[in-house]
């Protein structure tokens, strides 16, 4: 990681729920420089979950990325946020009459005709919505590492399974993979559960913020406790930090969505592990 921040493009868009933030207090803390994620790929750059986003996170030398996985009427595996696909493809203008357009209601065919990248600008026009397979693909390519999350599993009883299973075939959970490359986060604790009770040696993560009292009961099948920033307190990174995962390694902290300069340094300082971003070039000259 480089030191000091420079300047950035600016994000030609935002995805849902990640405005920029601002104001808070720098910090001088000096421990380790927390890992930084691109958030649904470099989506400040490129449109989100897409292939291009992870294109565009190699190229700012970002080794991590997050993204968002989801199921089919007919079984596949997608990278998609919403579970609705208006907000990022042109689904209304594809299938007009199907109506709320939910992700579980089309098939991997008909969502592989949508365009979801000419919301986000003309030149990403034609971008498709990936199969996770094809995720898989370009990440290796890249050797990149994987946040994956599951979004919302309850929608999609078995997804834990067939998600693991499309990790073993895409390369994902070999030895070195599950130690140094991969991560399978949910906000739905049962489906991170589930995760664990199936392979227990992938490392997990629990999206939010779960009462200190009740973190022994996550430390039982989660590795990591990721929450928002604005929750990501120093006293609550200590409290998660004093115990141990289910793989008797610490407990981890991973915080989102942050953009901004001071707002990394703030949480950086409050020591914790990874940052979550959309612009994870920004964040990652500010706190390498």
């Amino acid at each position: 990681m480089t030191t000091l921040f420079i300047s950035a493009s600016p994000a030609q868009a935002k995805p849902a729920d990640s405005p920029l933030n601002e104001g808070r207090p720098t910090s001088t803390h000096t421990s380790k420089a927390p890992t930084v994620v691109a958030h649904r790929g470099a989506s400040g750059y490129a449109p989100e979950n897409t292939l291009a986003a992870v294109d565009r996170a190699a190229a700012l030398g970002i080794d991590w990325v997050e993204n968002d996985v989801q199921r089919t009427k007919d079984g596949e595996l997608v990278v998609m946020h919403d579970t609705t696909l208006e907000r990022t493809t042109d689904v209304e203008e594809v299938f007009p009459k199907r109506a709320p357009w939910n992700v579980s209601d089309f098939t991997a065919k008909e969502i592989a005709r949508l365009d979801a990248g000419s919301w986000f600008g003309p030149e990403f026009r034609g971008e498709r919505v990936p199969t996770l397979a094809q995720y898989l693909d370009r990440i290796n390519r890249h050797h990149q590492k994987l946040l994956l999350e599951l979004k919302s599993p309850e929608l999609y009883p078995g997804i834990e399974k067939e998600t693991l299973t499309a990790l073993r075939r895409g390369g994902y959970l070999d030895e070195a993979h599950r130690r140094d490359s991969l991560v399978v986060q949910s906000f739905n604790g049962d489906s991170v559960k589930r995760v664990h009770g199936l392979r227990p040696r992938v490392k997990t993560g629990f999206l939010g913020t779960p009462p200190v009292k009740e973190l022994p009961d996550y430390a039982k099948f989660s590795d990591q406790i990721n929450p928002k920033y604005t929750t990501a307190t120093k006293d609550y990174v200590n409290a998660v930090h004093k115990l141990k995962g289910p793989r008797g390694q610490r407990l981890e902290v991973m915080t989102w969505t942050v953009n901004d300069v001071a707002t990394a340094q703030q949480v950086a300082g409050d020591g914790v592990d990874g940052i979550i971003s959309n612009n994870p070039d920004i964040i990652q000259n500010a706190v390498g």
